[in-house]
């Protein structure tokens, strides 16, 4: 049997994008979580066959391989596929600020829509495979989770609306596109607050209280397993729309929990509520935990290890972050531990 840490590395050392004449590739959205960790992911595996794609504005975030480029000029973003001879696109791009979509949905149609059209547009005519990321929050989550495909999607917010547009949008034009439905990518950002760790570390860490939910409930997963899990979709010919959560169910509580105490953070500075109570703006939805088993089915493998990956680290009460057990906890823990995935 082959043990936990040689799977890992089995599973990092491969090269199925070369083996399978998927290159180049471009990943639209390097500023989000998952772009961004599936970009410096992927370039260093596979090179400068490899590129990412940021809006011209955000200037800050430059490095090998990056292109500046805006959806909003398709002709001239077709003009980039051609002259880079990009063979398999990844588009993790979109807003999903919950408060801003909320007090603008214009705006969170013009990026999560609008200019996913313009993307459908200049792919029209090419054979580029595409693998689009989703959200779990497509769902309202007013059951008891574990939702699978054919589920009827029923979103709270106008994030969650607009995406369940831009999934209709490719399933219609694009049917031979893949569609991953992730819930929260667990990795590094390249401005230390776009993701979910970084939001709650970054309160911990100025030492301000955070808010979280006890009801509200994801499928969290590292974003090395989900790089190594659209490499995999990329290759294998799949289409449609697929379920791309974590094996382990926590609260939004929970998960702040677990960046309290690995974090060494003072366990005063959380504080937990019922969903109810968040206000108006933006809604929360409840238990949008998903069944992933089709995808698992349909490349052959179990994608995801549990985040967090130790059994130790999971919350098993609601004081449990006060119990430091002798173990302080350290920012370089949060690191090794929550962003990566350990090598165990």
């Amino acid at each position: 049997m082959t043990s936990n840490t040689n799977r890992t590395q089995l599973i990092a050392d491969r090269t199925l994008l070369a083996d399978h004449e998927a290159l180049p590739l471009l990943v639209c959205g390097v500023a989000g979580v998952s772009g961004y960790n599936a970009f410096h992911h992927l370039r260093k595996k596979y090179g400068d066959t490899v590129f990412g794609q940021r809006p011209t504005k955000n200037w800050p975030l430059v490095g090998e391989g990056i292109i500046g480029a805006d959806l909003e000029n398709p002709i001239a973003f077709k003009k980039m596929l051609e002259d880079r001879k990009i063979k398999s696109l990844v588009n993790c791009g979109g807003t999903c600020a919950l408060k801003a979509c909320e007090l603008d949905p214009e705006m969170a149609r013009r990026i999560n829509v609008m200019c996913l059209e313009n993307l459908l547009e200049t792919l029209e005519g090419t054979d580029i495979r595409l693998v689009h990321l989703s959200i779990d929050l497509v769902y309202s989550g007013t059951g008891d989770g574990g939702h699978v495909e054919t589920d009827a999607p029923d979103p709270v917010t106008v994030y969650g609306k607009t995406m369940v547009e831009a999934e209709q949008l490719i399933l219609s034009a694009r049917p031979d596109s893949c569609i991953l439905r992730i819930s929260l990518p667990m990795g590094i950002s390249f401005n230390g607050h776009a993701g979910a760790i970084d939001w709650i570390a970054s309160r911990f860490k100025k030492n301000k209280p955070a808010t979280l939910y006890f009801d509200e409930v994801r499928t969290p997963t590292y974003c090395e397993c989900l790089t190594e899990t659209i490499e995999d979709v990329l290759v294998s010919g799949i289409s449609g729309l697929y379920h791309c959560g974590g094996t382990r169910k926590l609260s939004l509580y929970q998960i702040a929990q677990i960046v309290n105490r690995v974090g060494g953070y003072d366990p005063d500075l959380l504080i937990g509520c019922p969903r109810i109570e968040a206000g108006p703006i933006p809604p929360r939805a409840g238990n949008v935990t998903m069944n992933s088993d089709r995808l698992s089915r349909a490349i052959g493998r179990t994608p995801f290890v549990p985040w967090p990956l130790k059994n130790e680290q999971v919350p098993d009460s609601t004081d449990w972050h006060y119990d430091r057990g002798g173990d302080l906890g350290s920012e370089d823990r949060i690191v090794s531990d929550l962003y990566l995935r350990p090598v165990t």
